[in-house]
């Protein structure tokens, strides 16, 4: 069944529903640089004899074999993969696999898939999405306007106080209070004046 890579591409995904349900593949999507490595990692959610790892090339349409991975450890490889470039590694007892990919090249794009063998077809994962290039995109920058600094004014007790003006609390009350005490100092002169104009009246008319 390995070898007949049209009957496992149409049981793959013929089976893709029930796959998820029995397996959690991650990420969706890689996009790294040519040379680098990368993960993928596959969770089990049923026993399982082993994991089997897959690529589809969209620009070849080819369904390639990687690798298979038992139980006990035992790697299988496909025709021509190299196993310095393709390692499975497993994790918490039998539960999770993951698959490491290295000195990678953009003829390596595609997307992957880990499988597991269920009456006596095979169940397909989510896929992986595996992106190379040579340079990454960088990210666009975007340019801020700038915040426009006003020049910080000194001002000193003496133009605080001019600014205030007339109204301010500290001229009028002041002013207030002095011509308030002159009021009251002219009250007695006030009554005094009266006094001596009401006498020289009678004077005047008793003659």
């Amino acid at each position: 069944a390995i070898k007949n890579n049209n009957y496992i591409f149409l049981s793959l995904f013929s089976l893709g529903f029930y796959a998820n349900l029995l397996l959690t593949q991650t990420p969706e999507h890689i996009l790294t640089q040519t040379n680098n490595k990368t993960e993928i990692l596959c969770e089990l959610k049923k026993e399982h004899t082993g994991v089997y790892w897959y690529r589809w090339s969209q620009e070849r349409q080819h369904f390639e074999f990687l690798v298979f991975s038992n139980t006990l450890g035992k790697a299988t490889y496909g025709t021509n993969v190299s196993q310095d470039k393709f390692r499975v590694h497993e994790a918490r007892s039998h539960s999770s696999y993951s698959l490491h990919i290295s000195h990678l090249h953009p003829s390596d794009n595609g997307t992957y898939y880990c499988s597991v063998s269920q009456s006596s077809q095979l169940l397909l994962g989510s896929g992986t999405r595996l992106s190379v290039v040579d340079a990454l995109p960088l990210p666009l920058k975007t340019t801020q306007t700038p915040v426009s600094k006003k020049p910080v004014q000194w001002i000193n007790k003496s133009k605080v106080a001019s600014r205030k003006g007339p109204c301010s609390p500290l001229v009028w009350i002041p002013l207030a209070t002095g011509v308030l005490l002159l009021l009251l100092g002219l009250v007695p002169t006030a009554h005094r004046l009266y006094r001596l104009r009401r006498r020289l009246w009678l004077r005047i008319h008793r003659q």
